[in-house]
């Protein structure tokens, strides 16, 4: 028997189809027997119907009905009724009707599935990823594949709107190595010579502003053989972003825009106003680049407080252009002596030297602090520590010090714990948007002794600070800007060098030789002399925001195959081994 067409979808028929003859398409996701009568569920992409096998309404149909196992797939003809009163299933948008079949098709018998299609399956990830084709059939898979369709949409049509030309940009380029490791593609007609994927369609959006291609976008692949976790992946999706003859406002506008039609349309919210922070204030309050507003708890810079300290752990600090920073933990002035031992224990593992603590107590005296080195503080001290944090009696108080930005980093985490302890970061809380701003150009790395670009070699110096990028490259700030949505970066971007001059002097500050530049970035260079227009723009992370508007907690729930955390794809064994013959053509040899 050959299947008919299907005239609805599963998620389809109401009670204005009643009395109509359908045909439907799908699954078998459950059977009931009840004496004479079989209810079968039938699911497809858009929903769910019951249909009913009755042998008094049609008995070759229903005899048929008797082999169906669930994951069947199957085509039925039948006539839609009202669901007999008190079977109605409020649950389901088709919940008021069912079908009664006259016609059944198995199109194909399909084995017991290794776990159950349904949400909250109780099964591990790694089986899920190795049957992912059976893992997209859970209607919460589904429902983010199509939510991530739509932002696909919303994107083209948003940047179209603003005139923005999408350009497809190379998947083979050269390897420019300068940040994280490239993926290399040998070359079969080219012996030992070798292609790579590109880490970000970086230098060809560029040069497509040298065309005169004012406004470009792409939604493209992009590669990084790095380390991965939660949200990475060896291969992901950027919203690539560039626009000439603007500032650094014009991006801001641009990406506001874009972020306020995304909520309205998929969390139905209006885009809050969204502050902005420096790389400077938001390590200060929060210890991250990437601070999640959500939780309203604040580190306070405590340098002031000590200046004139006989403490010598403080005095040290200050002297050695260190930091102190303080967080106070509210209502936790209880802790026990060994929930403070665990969290010593928990800064120690991130690199702290310890972890002072002080409990707010009231006393027949006033507030006072009740800490082991409370015997080396002055009482203004003490007074200022409680003044400055904004401290009562009940509260718990942390400080941390050492160099600043190591000590900033480890007290952001320990916000973070806190937060997790206090129940601080609600699933309904409303999303936190902010631009993070000014991050240093350069970033020293003490194992190699040399500066590296904190985003990549092409980003602009505030135009005053370029007058340092020869004497003391860490007092470079960068015009480079972060979009960070829940405290996680969604989106970053730079306005970029747009002269051979300026470029030649950020190599030179990065330990680039002329050579090297002309080897690895020539082709861009030399562009540049062609006449470049001031340029900037950015690249979203899509992968992330998808994650984030989806509410799940890993990108794998949102990317249809993806690849494990040691960048294996279960499903289909990559990567794989290859014939020796495909080696030989490609001139390599496995040691």
């Amino acid at each position: 028997m050959f299947f008919k067409t299907r005239t609805h979808t599963c998620g389809e028929l109401r009670e204005v189809n009643i009395g109509d003859s359908v045909i439907l398409n799908g699954w078998v996701d459950t059977r009931r027997d009840l004496g004479g009568l079989i209810f079968i569920d039938i699911r497809d992409r858009y929903g769910i119907t019951q249909i009913v096998f009755e042998p008094g309404f049609n008995a070759e149909a229903h005899l048929a009905a008797g082999s169906l196992r669930n994951e069947f797939v199957v085509s039925i003809e039948g006539k839609v009724r009202k669901r007999p009163e008190g079977t109605e299933n409020p649950a389901l948008p088709t919940g008021n009707v069912d079908v009664m079949v006259s016609r059944l098709v198995i199109l194909n018998e399909a084995k017991t599935p290794p776990f159950q299609i349904k949400d909250d399956v109780d099964t591990s990830e790694d089986v899920r990823l190795k049957y992912r084709y059976l893992d997209l059939r859970r209607p919460s898979m589904q429902k983010n594949i199509l939510m991530r369709h739509k932002m696909y949409q919303i994107v083209r049509q948003y940047f179209d709107k603003n005139n923005f030309i999408e350009v497809e940009t190379p998947v083979l380029m050269k390897s420019t190595p300068e940040g994280a490791r490239d993926y290399l593609v040998p070359s079969r007609l080219h012996k030992g010579k070798f292609y790579a994927l590109p880490q970000s369609p970086q230098q060809y959006k560029q040069l497509l502003m040298v065309s005169g291609l004012d406004r470009y976008f792409q939604i493209v692949k992009c590669f990084r053989d790095e380390d991965l976790r939660a949200d990475r992946q060896p291969e992901f999706t950027q919203i690539d972003v560039e626009m000439s003859f603007i500032d650094q406002q014009n991006i801001f506008d641009i990406v506001e825009g874009l972020m306020k039609i995304l909520f309205k349309e998929i969390w139905n919210k209006d885009l809050p106003v969204i502050p902005k922070l420096t790389f400077d204030e938001a390590m200060e309050k929060y210890g991250s680049d990437k601070p999640d507003l959500r939780v309203d708890l604040q580190m306070v810079t405590l340098n002031h407080v000590f200046e004139n300290t006989s403490f010598k752990v403080f005095n040290d600090s200050i002297k050695n252009n260190g930091i102190i920073s303080g967080l106070l933990a509210p209502g936790c002035g209880e802790y026990t002596r060994n929930q403070l031992d665990v969290l010593t224990d928990y800064v120690k593992k991130l690199g702290a030297g310890g972890l002072i603590w002080m409990r707010v107590k009231e006393s027949a005296s006033g507030t006072e602090l009740e800490a082991p080195i409370a015997k080396f503080l002055s009482d203004d001290e003490k007074k200022n520590i409680i003044e400055s944090l904004n401290a009562k009696p009940g509260d718990l108080l942390f400080i941390l010090t050492g160099s600043k930005l190591k000590t900033l980093s480890i007290m952001g985490q320990l916000r973070l714990e806190m937060a997790r302890r206090l129940d601080l970061i609600k699933l309904n809380a409303e999303p936190k948007l902010l631009w993070v701003t000014d991050f240093p150009l350069f970033e020293w790395d003490e194992q190699t002794k040399r500066f590296y670009a904190m985003h990549h070699p092409f980003t602009s110096p505030r135009l005053e600070d370029v007058e340092f990028m020869e004497s003391d490259p860490s007092k470079v700030k960068a015009r480079a800007y972060d979009l960070v949505l829940n405290g996680t970066e969604i989106a970053g971007g730079s306005i970029r060098i747009h002269n051979a001059d300026l470029q030649s002097k950020m190599f030179k500050a990065l330990g680039i030789t002329d050579e090297e530049a002309e080897h690895k970035f020539g082709f861009l260079m030399n562009a540049f002399k062609f006449g470049a227009p001031p340029h900037g723009g950015i690249a979203f992370g899509f992968d992330r925001m998808a994650m984030i508007f989806a509410g799940e907690s890993s990108i794998r729930e949102v990317i249809a195959f993806p690849k494990t955390a040691s960048a294996i794809s279960l499903m289909d064994e990559a990567p794989s081994l290859v014939d020796e013959d495909q080696l030989k053509e490609l001139h390599i040899k496995i040691r």
